[in-house]
């Protein structure tokens, strides 16, 4: 046995820190392969650490709530698997530079049981988005090991450290891939065997048998059955039964646990019983104005989500040019539309809003003004022929831009549903970096907290972004006479560099033009 620390890793999206969320391990806990050892927050979004091998925890080098840089251990295990990494990393290496080139570097040690690296991957270079490597056979464990390196594996980045031979998986380990997509059956009901004895650990609860006689999780698991029914614990274990992300999730919407009815099958709280009660709560959030407290005044750190958010409006406001246009629009159609999409059997379970009508006649009008649809890079003008298009979303943990990939290909419904999803993901916090990467023109529903206009910022990387404002009854002349209609206002900020006035004021009048008459939009 041999005690190795773990560094951080840049779990595939270019961090140089993350803050830790919250430790799902102890001291002297036992781990397996994939399990998940702690929460850490980058600057866009929450991701789940797994353990490259099992063995036994043996220390947690940093504290919940705290930034490390990448590279920085943050735990330390006592492994098999870290004493044959260690090995492997002080074995010899054949010399080779007289007969052939030097062998391209891989992963030095294994992050499993069972070794990584077959011979002939020594052989050859290994490219970037490298395919999922498979365990090597027996006769390959006795081949001397490369100097440590890095191998790409799925959406992670597993490394070797020459401290430890291993280093923690973005987003699981290196061994059997495919096994993680699609695990047997005695591995999928060990691992919610795992899940439910480790959750009911966390709340202290017994469990009462069918037959009345009470038992514990473990005893429940290992029967493979789910108990009839939780006893109360007691009042030194009195907490709410629910995973650390639903907790996370209560946390930003300010929902106490200890008052939300839970539905799941094990009494726990799910993500939907928060969504609820925080839904339902909305209305009454306002009410009450609190008191301002004891203390005088309060720091919060700038880091995650509010540190991104301040650089790339900094960098955006004084380095591209803005220029902002508005106009108002009887919006009575497309709200109309709305309805009728709504009472479709089509779009039936679908959410539909005026957002999904402003969001295609946002592509639409890009088709027919294709420079607003740009980047700037001081030596050229990147014009992209389709449409990455940016949803600005207000979460609990700040403003994120997710994108829809190639909108432009997207039928009416199914835009309806890639919004729908990406607006439950980013209410989760789980809006990936790749979510938010490569977008090519924003929008942004400003109406949606009563607002009718405004100057939004360009997106970084970006040339237009487009405002939608509330949509509600103004007086609204019709030939010649006045009437009721439902009005909005659209705003949209240009970067001057590369939009002319003419570009914007069409580009704008497009899309008002949509949302005064969707029929356009069968054009």
């Amino acid at each position: 046995m041999a005690v190795a620390e773990f560094p951080l890793p840049d779990v595939g999206e270019g961090l140089t820190e993350a803050e830790i969320v919250q430790w799902r391990v102890a001291p002297g806990d036992e781990i397996a392969v994939d399990q998940v050892l702690v929460e850490i927050e980058t600057a866009k979004s929450l991701v789940e650490l797994p353990s490259p091998f099992a063995g036994t925890v043996t220390g947690l080098l940093v504290a919940e709530g705290d930034t490390v840089e990448v590279g920085s251990p943050i735990i330390r295990v006592e492994s098999d698997a870290a004493a044959a990494g260690q090995s492997a990393d002080s074995a010899p290496v054949a010399d080779t530079a007289a007969s052939a080139p030097a062998p391209a570097p891989v992963a030095s040690a294994p992050l499993a049981p069972a070794p990584v690296a077959p011979a002939a991957v020594a052989q050859a270079p290994v490219p970037a988005p490298a395919a999922p490597i498979h365990a090597a056979p027996a006769h390959a464990a006795a081949a001397p090991a490369p100097a440590p390196a890095q191998v790409a594996v799925d959406a992670g980045v597993v490394g070797t450290d020459e401290g430890s031979g291993a280093v923690l998986v973005g987003y699981g380990s290196a061994t059997s891939a495919p096994s993680r997509r699609k695990p047997g059956a005695r591995r999928a009901a060990a691992a919610a065997a795992e899940a439910f004895r480790a959750s009911s650990r966390e709340v202290g609860l017994e469990f009462v048998t069918d037959d009345g006689e009470a038992t514990t999780a473990d005893a429940v698991a290992a029967q493979g059955s789910r108990p009839a029914r939780p006893t109360m614990p007691s009042a030194s274990a009195l907490q709410v039964m629910a995973k650390p992300p639903i907790r996370k999730l209560a946390k930003d919407l300010g929902v106490d646990l200890t008052i939300v009815v839970p539905t799941g099958l094990a009494g726990e709280v799910t993500r939907d019983d928060v969504i609820r009660h925080a839904t339902q709560a909305t209305v009454f959030r306002n009410i009450e104005t609190p008191e301002w407290g004891d203390v005088r005044q309060e720091a919060i750190p700038v880091k995650g989500v509010r540190k991104a958010i301040a650089t790339a409006m900094t960098t955006s406001a004084f380095t591209a040019p803005h220029v902002s246009l508005f106009v108002d629009v009887d919006a009575t159609r497309t709200m109309e539309f709305v309805k009728r999409l709504k009472e479709s059997p089509t779009f039936a379970g679908v959410k539909v809003s005026p957002l999904l009508i402003m969001a295609r006649a946002v592509i639409w009008a890009v088709r027919r003004n294709r420079s607003v649809n740009s980047s700037w890079t001081d030596r050229e003008i990147i014009v992209h022929h389709f449409v990455n298009l940016g949803i600005a979303a207000a979460t609990p943990r700040g403003l994120i831009v997710p994108n829809i990939k190639d909108a432009q290909d997207m039928s009416l419904l199914e835009l309806a549903k890639a919004l729908e999803q990406m607006t439950l993901t980013a209410r989760d916090g789980k809006t990936t970096p790749a979510d938010m990467a490569d977008g090519t023109i924003t929008v942004t529903n400003i109406g949606v907290f009563g607002m009718d206009t405004g100057t939004p910022i360009l997106n970084p990387g970006q040339v237009a972004i487009v405002a939608m404002g509330t949509i509600k009854p103004k007086p609204w002349v019709v030939d010649g006479d006045v009437r009721s209609r439902m009005v909005t206002t659209i705003g949209a900020s240009f970067d001057h560099r590369v939009v002319d006035g003419d570009v914007a004021s069409r580009f704008v009048h497009d899309v008002a033009s949509v949302i005064e008459e969707p029929a356009l939009l069968l054009d």
